[in-house]
């Protein structure tokens, strides 16, 4: 039937159409069924990509990336060790010396044990110095455990381990070199021309290791020169010195002949009654320095009657006025007490026997003194050759007038 006909051919015609269109039928085993279809090919890279240029600055990136996470990695690294404990176990001393730089330092301070790192310490301390700052010579103290920030602060700080060198009143120029000499923290000679006596300001003077013995010379003749200005512009104007150097010539005497505080203007009012009367000082400590000079008396050599009449210079018993020079360096309570002494009408003073001494107006007054203190002496079993201490009674009164009355003694600082 041509009806039949037409559905036969439609249905030929939609298979053909069909084949034609997904291809002829396969059939598949079960284990082609199972197997993974092939994966399509990635698309290929293009010319530009595969560029040598490329690649380079692609590897470069990377060297940047991984140098950057490296330097920030140290920088903190550095950084902790700077700040954190250092390996030192108990505190210790150390020497910079002078002219050190601070690679010297730091390998000095690794080598020591006190840094763990010399390149850290050198590297991050010169980030902290100025420019012509550096790290200060001289000796530290180093506390246990102390991290690099705090040895570089102390260090730059210059605040070293502190040495003194004491010189009491009275010592002479000589004496001080000695004490200088046998310093073993000082360093370097003496100065080859030796100081005037009495240039010199007995203190106590600080100095780190390091210091040369010239520079505490300096300090002491600066200081001294210094604070003989500074009574001088102070002294009582009817003071009848004439310069700054018989101040010091008669601070001297003063400063030797009496170590109590109290009585230092006391018998500076002594000399200048003396010296206005035209008397002698007649000052034991003269004696000595004529006899001695910077060295000093042996402690076990007394003075003898006969050195009174010995010819030197600086015997006052004597010469007449001050002597041609100190005979020691005086401090400043002896150059205060001659500047403003007391006002008085005495001419005499003898050991009392306590320490101090007896003063007095007249010279019955201090024969009888002198009287008094050779019996102590002879109590002792003393030598009767040995001189008095103060003026001896064989002395004639002078006839010029009396000094004016005393008065309380003048506060000195």
């Amino acid at each position: 039937m041509p009806v039949n006909d037409t559905n036969q051919n439609n249905g030929t015609i939609g298979e053909e159409s069909q084949q034609t269109q997904s291809g002829p039928i396969i059939p598949k085993s079960p284990s082609e069924a199972l197997r993974p279809e092939r994966v399509p090919e990635p698309p290929k890279r293009s010319k530009k990509a595969r560029s040598q240029v490329i690649i380079f600055l692609n590897f470069l990136m990377t060297l940047v990336v991984l140098g950057c996470a490296a330097a920030v990695f140290l920088f903190y690294y550095a950084i902790s060790t700077y700040q954190n404990p250092g390996p030192l176990e108990t505190n210790t001393n150390f020497i910079v010396r002078s002219g050190a730089g601070v690679a010297e330092i730091a390998a000095s301070l690794e080598r020591n044990n006190i840094v763990s790192d010399a390149r850290i310490f050198r590297y991050l301390t010169a980030t902290h110095l100025d420019d012509g700052e550096s790290l200060k010579a001289g000796e530290y103290e180093i506390k246990a455990h102390a991290s690099m920030n705090d040895i570089m602060e102390l260090l730059k700080s210059g605040k070293s381990i502190l040495y003194s060198v004491a010189f009491p009143e009275g010592l002479t120029v000589r004496q001080m070199f000695n004490r200088l000499n046998e310093d073993a923290v000082l360093e370097g000679d003496l100065p080859a021309v030796v100081p005037a006596e009495g240039s010199l300001r007995p203190d106590t003077y600080k100095f780190s290791r390091g210091t040369k013995r010239a520079e505490i010379i300096e300090q002491m003749a600066a200081a001294q020169q210094k604070l003989v200005d500074q009574v001088w512009d102070k002294r009582d104007p009817s003071l009848q010195l004439k310069s700054k150097d018989e101040l010091v010539v008669l601070a001297s005497i003063v400063e030797k002949e009496t170590g109590v505080p109290d009585e230092r203007a006391h018998v500076a009012s002594v000399f200048l009654n003396r010296l206005g009367k035209g008397m002698r000082l007649q000052s034991d400590p003269t004696i000595i320095y004529g006899l001695f000079g910077g060295d000093g008396k042996p402690a076990d050599r007394p003075i003898y009657q006969s050195d009174l009449k010995k010819e030197t210079p600086y015997n006052t018993y004597v010469i007449k006025g001050l002597p041609p020079t100190p005979i020691a360096n005086p401090g400043r309570d002896a150059l205060e007490a001659v500047a403003n002494p007391w006002k008085t009408q005495d001419l005499y003073f003898v050991a009392d026997g306590s320490g101090g001494h007896v003063f007095a107006a007249t010279l019955e007054d201090h024969n009888a003194n002198v009287k008094r203190w050779r019996q102590l002496e002879a109590a002792k079993g003393a030598d009767p050759n040995i001189a008095v201490d103060g003026q001896p009674e064989s002395q004639t009164q002078p006839e010029t007038p009396a000094a004016p009355a005393a008065q309380k003694k003048k506060k000195t600082n």
